[in-house]
């Protein structure tokens, strides 16, 4: 009996290429009638298989997997098809066959682009960060220009917690691309979400105001993107302090305290001596952001146990470098106050806190983390009222608000100084020093850090 739409005694072929004639005109529901046909006709073709794996893989039923799996026990060579199961299972939420079936193929073609990337998803969908990374590197390297590669690429860069590099890879892409290239739009939108996590929603909105002029329909989405942009408040977020100094650890020492005259742990170390706290006093010392480790340096002789954290990788191995922590880790600072109640003496945030808004929430995870009496000492930089995000894409802080959080977190102010932080732009820059130090007593068990 004749299959419909396909000529008499033309069979399988004619099938198969009128489906791919559909294709080219975006035409899927006859490119999907005549595959159909062909499997009519005869149902062991690859090729038809592979065609409908394809065309339904954005169905949740399995449709796509049961033909991208016989696409492949009909010829078990072609890597494509091995390529197309893999993506098929991991569209499915088959994680572990679909890690495996792409393993197998990359060790055939490892020079497959396509296979890393698919790699580096299922990696990083699992928690292996690390060789989601080394896998989306190799397809970088394999593919530098493949545009909707690196657009897929910025995705698990940004959600590796590396939205810097995914900013710095896809920003040239998208200048050296040709303008008709249909993966602008993609690639604009992968960027767009790296430059917002790195609160630089003004870049964010010209690269989805291009990528919707690029792709009116915005199949990529840009437009929800986009009007969530002006209500964001261009907030500082983690990842954006994270970016910043891990591209600044090498060069940060030299810089902060060579060229801007930063001397913050020194003043503090000289204003805690003032109460009172002199080397031996054996104290349980958190150096909460603390960078390279020039905090450590002042405070390790107050310190019984010294620990430390910060946000940026690459800082930490600076301060693990020099020797002096009891214990360092990678860490943001609320969580970090908040994860041991009752544990430290002293609390220490040399220019730190400039990265956070309203300090009411830091104010009350440093009062939990501190035993009665402990004091919080820090630094920030000053504003005339409230806080405010500044040009630096740094906060300043008002004397009022500091002490408005303060109170009601139950510290109290034992010292709050004027004070010059460092230069800015040859000036000195306005700032104020604080001690607090907390009233009320929490429980009297004290945990032990010293592992």
């Amino acid at each position: 009996m004749p299959v419909v739409g396909v000529p008499v005694g033309e069979g399988v072929e004619a099938a198969l290429a009128a489906a791919q004639e559909a294709l080219y005109r975006d035409d899927r529901t006859a490119a999907l009638a005549h595959a159909r046909a062909a499997l009519d006709l005869d149902a062991g073709v690859g090729e038809a298989h592979a065609l409908l794996a394809e065309l339904l893989a954005d169905q949740a039923d399995g449709t796509a997997v049961a033909h991208a799996r016989a696409a492949v026990a009909a010829e078990p060579g072609r890597l494509e098809w091995q390529r197309l199961l893999a993506e098929a299972l991991a569209s499915d939420g088959q994680v572990a066959e679909a890690r495996a079936v792409a393993a197998a193929a990359l060790d055939r073609r490892p020079d497959d682009a396509a296979l890393h990337r698919l790699l580096a998803r299922l990696l990083l969908a699992v928690g292996e960060r690390d060789g989601a990374l080394s896998h989306a590197r190799e397809a970088r390297f394999l593919a530098p220009r493949d545009l909707s590669g690196l657009a897929s690429l910025g995705h698990v860069w940004r959600e590796a917690g590396e939205p810097l590099l995914a900013a710095e890879v896809l920003e040239p892409a998208l200048r050296q691309a040709h303008p008709m290239d249909p993966a602008r739009a993609a690639a604009g939108v992968a960027l767009a979400r790296a430059w917002i996590e790195l609160a630089e929603p003004r870049k964010a909105r010209d690269v989805l105001e291009a990528a919707l002029e690029a792709d009116p329909a915005d199949t990529a989405g840009a437009k929800v993107l986009l009007d969530g942009i002006d209500g964001s408040g261009g907030e500082l977020t983690p990842a954006f302090v994270r970016a910043l100094f891990d591209q600044y650890a090498d060069r940060f020492d030299q810089h902060l305290v060579g060229k801007l005259g930063y001397g913050v742990p020194g003043k503090l170390r000289e204003a805690l001596g003032r109460l009172g706290l002199v080397d031996g006093a054996g104290l349980r010392v958190l150096d909460a952001g603390c960078g390279t480790g020039l905090m450590g340096v002042e405070a390790r002789g107050l310190a019984g146990t010294l620990a430390g954290f910060d946000l940026s990788p690459r800082m930490v191995e600076k301060a693990r470098a020099r020797g002096i922590y009891d214990r360092l880790w990678v860490g943001e600072l609320v969580e970090a106050f908040r994860a041991e109640p009752g544990a430290w003496d002293l609390l220490l945030a040399a220019d730190v806190l400039v990265y956070l808004g309203d300090l009411d929430p830091v104010m009350r995870a440093a009062a939990a983390a501190l035993v009665p009496g402990g004091r919080f000492a820090f630094s920030v930089e000053r504003a005339a009222d409230g806080f405010v995000l500044q040009e630096s894409r740094r906060y300043a802080h008002s004397e009022a608000h500091v002490r408005a959080a303060a109170e009601a977190a139950g510290l109290e102010v034992e010292m709050l100084e004027p004070l010059v932080p460092r230069l800015d732009r040859g000036k000195p820059l306005d700032g104020l020093l604080v001690v607090l130090r907390r009233r009320s007593a929490p429980s009297s068990a004290r945990p032990d850090i010293s592992g």
